[in-house]
């Protein structure tokens, strides 16, 4: 695309050092490391640092524009200059052009909220595979195209940059996808990550407290959650979560579920949990069925609620979305039950980080073990530290034992990030804070009995532990497996 075309459509003012404005883009990014001859770089102010600072590495590189909110003074410099009103919805604008805007081409089924949706998403995408319909998945734990292999985006992002998602979307379409199910954070949303994403289906799990260091408020969290259900033509939302009220009617098509009883169009009934699956009946617009979902959890019915309504929006029908749940084998870190030989005790893995994901997880596992029931966790740095407090309370209220320790401390003092957990325990608690979290891991494996269960929390499947500016590399399961090898019986 030439350069005055692009300008043109994304409706910016030029500030050209000549007439004559040449030029082929070929790509855009907002990262210098990235740039490469014929690329587009966006230069995003944010709140410690200035992209315009890295015009000159950017120029070096072969970028043959700049696109920002305004030139700084004095600009002098030989690249031509897009000035736009926002450099983010220019980014996505850019991205989606280039790359064909290829999410046109495709069902793309959109799952937000604070808890669930990335089981939910992996649940959608299971129900449309197994109705034949050639599904790709985004999410936390990484991306799958349609060879199944799970990779991980280049950043450490539940959804990574509008460059990203725009490229990969379009590998997609060139594969001959036909759906995909999205996992969209509300940084995505509030950050322009998925702004040029054409949504068929938004699906809202849930909202509590998270990422308020990000947002500020609760109610500019959800406002900017709400952009999901914005932009989907439909939405479907749960009936039991007290924010969906506010979206109850806002636009275009929308269906609601709900697991408590409440009035919906997918209900659960007769809802049992069992040691290694759970059961119900659901009464739902395409009729009533029953469900055999091979995960432990009873929160896990509300993800399935959600992931069923989706899928019949895409026109999965009954036989399929009831086949499909009782093959669902879960996702990685959710839930994640290690192998362990006799004598040692149950190691479970999950993503839970938040203090009702913990709460949830605890109380899931209470009822199947015998002894104590341990929890391994942290709380991320810079990231909302008013949640911290509630953690370690959920954690020393539904758990036995909990071993506090780092997770993502970023630019923050683990010992800092502890001491605010440790006041949140429940008064009388037993717990222990260990900064390094390998450590943390095996003296939780090696200390706790054979009948007591062990969770390990608040990492997941994630690949990297980022301490200070860098991302080391980090397997939870392998970290457990190695405790669990050395403790023996």
């Amino acid at each position: 695309m030439q350069l005055r075309e692009l300008a043109r459509i994304i409706q910016a003012e030029l500030h050209a050092p000549c007439a004559d404005v040449a030029g082929e883009v070929t790509s855009v990014t907002h990262n210098t490391e990235w740039v490469r001859p014929g690329a587009v770089y966006v230069a995003i102010k944010g709140a410690r640092v200035d992209g315009h600072d890295f015009v000159p590495a950017a120029e070096a590189a072969g970028a043959v524009a700049v696109v920002g909110e305004g030139p700084p003074a004095g600009w002098d410099r030989a690249l031509t200059y897009l000035e736009v009103v926002d450099a983010r919805t220019a980014l996505a604008q850019i991205a989606a052009l280039l790359h064909g805007r290829p999410s046109s081409r495709l069902q793309v089924v959109g799952v937000t909220g604070t808890d669930g949706k990335t089981t939910t998403s992996w649940m959608t995408r299971h129900l449309l595979r197994c109705a034949g319909l050639a599904t790709g998945l985004f999410s936390s734990v990484g991306y799958e195209l349609l060879d199944g292999d799970l990779r991980q985006f280049p950043s450490h992002f539940t959804t990574p940059e509008a460059p990203e998602v725009q490229q990969i979307l379009r590998t997609m379409v060139d594969d001959d996808t036909q759906a995909v199910v999205l996992e969209t954070s509300s940084h995505a949303l509030a950050m322009k990550r998925v702004h040029e994403v054409d949504f068929d289906i938004g699906v809202w799990t849930n909202l509590s407290p998270e990422h308020l260091e990000l947002h500020g408020s609760m109610e500019q969290y959800f406002q900017d959650k709400a952009l999901l259900i914005q932009a989907a033509r439909t939405a479907v939302l749960n009936a039991d979560d007290p924010w969906v009220q506010r979206l109850i009617g806002d636009k275009g098509e929308q269906v609601t579920f709900s697991s408590s009883g409440a009035p919906a169009d997918w209900v659960a009934r007769n809802i049992a949990e069992h040691p290694t699956q759970v059961s119900f009946d659901v009464v739902s617009p395409l009729g009533e069925f029953s469900v055999r979902l091979p995960v432990v959890g009873r929160f896990n019915v509300d993800n399935a609620l959600a992931a069923m309504a989706a899928a019949a929006l895409v026109g999965v029908g009954v036989d399929q979305l009831r086949e499909g749940m009782a093959s669902f084998g879960g996702v990685p870190g959710r839930m994640q039950l290690l192998p362990t030989p006799a004598g040692c005790p149950r190691v479970v893995i999950d993503f839970a980080h938040t203090a009702l994901s913990v709460e949830n997880v605890l109380t899931t596992l209470r009822p199947s073990t015998e002894g104590r029931l341990w929890i391994v966790m942290g709380s991320a740095g810079d990231r909302d530290p008013t949640k911290r407090g509630p953690i370690g309370q959920a954690a020393t209220t539904f758990g036995d034992v909990a071993v506090f320790t780092e997770e993502d401390p970023r630019s923050e003092a683990v010992e800092d990030i502890l001491a605010q957990m440790v006041a949140g325990a429940k008064e009388g608690a037993t717990y222990k804070t260990i900064a390094d979290r390998s450590e943390a891991i095996r003296y939780a494996i090696h200390h706790a009995c054979a009948d007591d269960t062990v969770v390990l929390a608040g990492k997941g499947p994630e690949p990297t532990m980022q301490r200070g500016q860098t991302a080391y590399p980090w397997d939870e399961e392998n970290e457990a497996m190695g405790a669990i090898s050395s403790r023996g019986g």
